[in-house]
């Protein structure tokens, strides 16, 4: 919904229940020189924010937000701060190497951490807790996917990664048909507009000038354009994820792809005992197309996944984050993961839209020669993801080589997405396809011919 409805806490859950007054800060009124410019205050801008005044308190940042700080995927994901990184290890060795793919890795566990201690050093309460992740097998082509990714975790060095039996993984969450699985300890279940609202609060107490409904038209080397005013900076960060079609000249860089979620009601710790997630794992399970799902701090069971389609020319619309199909899946499913649930209310519903890069391959990085910086291409993966982004983008904004700015990831260039119809083509037929891998797998009780198939056009390998 926007903020042309009811108001910004009808956006989420989130954002409904972060505790913080939900008014716009004022607007950009006229031009504007600064040091550094960002545009959009998501997690990315209010990250790349965050550490630079924290590094150089005499630099001048302004933030440039078309609504509130948050209104994007920061105030309405699914709430996982993981390691997981859109790109597989295999990805990254191929075009950097195995030492460059394992740093990668490496950078993305670390940041986990350094976002829980971010938020305690701010006083930020976001409801963190590190309890990892349980992705549950439910059939024995699942089963048989599950045991030969921790196999390859382990190939990698990654033996954080631990394979579940069916008692083991009962036990974290008993959900049904589970024939075993796998955990990792690497994420925090959050309440990602707590953070976000409060990393704004801590940068503008910093003297970061955040302009809210200030929406950009375009980004140019030297400054941006707003129909406000123009601001001028030295630097200037693309922070815009999904939101970058709305760019001039953006439309091909970052698709726009909606996920939706739901929430229960706060449950009764009779419902708990039965479910599981003890230590609010997040969860998901081996299926094709994405599902996710969290135990909040407030006992509300909050899933998530995949299916809502891709709009014709990267449109972005409020309508878009309700849709009654896919709503109604979700709330089936759910059910059928835990029968305890049939009966219980269902108080939110909300979506929004996350950005995918061509390649489905993240990236941070500066063009020295004009001063445009960029991150983003998360793939849904960008509550973590964007702490890294952050602390990089600070050190090549500052002209620091460290081991940060050495990633693979840095200065990776996508590709450009395909013009329309094509464009639309590609990408529902991916999504398409993966729900009808699943299908295939039920009937055939082999791995997906198809999923295979899809793979590399959906950043596989």
């Amino acid at each position: 919904m926007s903020s042309a409805g009811a108001g910004y806490g009808e956006v989420s859950l989130w954002l409904e229940t972060c505790g913080d007054v939900l008014e716009p800060a004022p607007p950009l009124e006229g031009d504007l020189t600064v040091d550094v410019a960002i545009v959009g205050a998501g997690f990315t801008g209010l990250w790349t924010a965050y550490y630079l005044s924290e590094a150089r308190p005499d630099l001048t940042i302004a933030i440039l937000e078309a609504e509130i700080a948050g209104f994007g995927a920061s105030g309405r994901n699914g709430g996982w701060a993981s390691a997981l990184f859109p790109s597989s290890m295999a990805t990254l060795a191929k075009q950097a190497g195995r030492e460059a793919a394992l740093a990668q890795h490496a950078a993305m566990r670390a940041s986990i951490d350094e976002v829980i201690r971010a938020a305690a050093t701010e006083g930020i309460d976001a409801g963190i807790a590190k309890g990892g992740t349980v992705t549950l097998a439910r059939t024995d082509t699942q089963w048989e996917r599950a045991k030969a990714s921790v196999e390859d975790a382990h190939g990698w060095g990654q033996h954080e990664y631990e394979l579940l039996d069916a008692d083991t993984a009962r036990a974290r969450l008993n959900a049904t048909n589970v024939l075993g699985g796998m955990y990792t300890p690497d994420c925090a279940a959050i309440q990602p507009a707590k953070l976000v609202r409060g990393l704004a609060r801590v940068v503008r107490e910093r003297g970061v000038r955040i302009y809210e409904k200030t929406p950009v038209r375009a980004i140019e080397p030297g400054g941006v354009l707003t129909w406000q005013g123009d601001v001028n900076a030295d630097f200037v960060v693309r922070a815009t994820e999904g939101y970058t079609a709305t760019l001039e000249y953006g439309s091909t860089q970052i698709a726009p792809v909606y996920s939706l979620i739901v929430a229960t009601e706060p449950l009764p710790d009779s419902i708990w005992d039965e479910i599981g997630l003890a230590h609010r794992e997040t969860f998901t399970d081996m299926r094709h197309l994405i599902i996710y799902g969290q135990r909040t701090a407030d006992n509300r069971l909050v899933f998530g996944g995949r299916g809502a389609p891709y709009h014709y020319a990267s449109s972005i619309k409020p309508r878009y984050d309700r849709n009654d199909r896919v709503h109604r899946s979700l709330r089936e499913e759910l059910v059928k993961l835990f029968p305890s649930l049939a009966g219980v209310q269902f108080t939110h519903r909300w979506g929004g839209n996350l950005g995918i890069a061509r390649d489905w391959h993240a990236s941070v990085g500066l063009d020295r020669k004009n001063g445009l910086a960029w991150a983003g291409g998360y793939v849904g993966d960008g509550v973590t993801t964007t702490n890294l982004a952050g602390r990089t983008l600070r050190d090549l904004i500052l002209g620091h080589d460290t081991e940060l700015t050495s990633l693979p990831w840095v200065n990776h260039n996508s590709r450009p997405w395909e013009w329309e119809p094509f464009r639309w083509l590609e990408i529902n037929a991916g999504l398409t396809a993966m729900t009808l891998a699943d299908s295939e797998e039920r009937l055939t009780k082999h791995e997906s011919v198809l999923a295979r198939a899809m793979a590399p056009f959906m950043g596989g390998h």
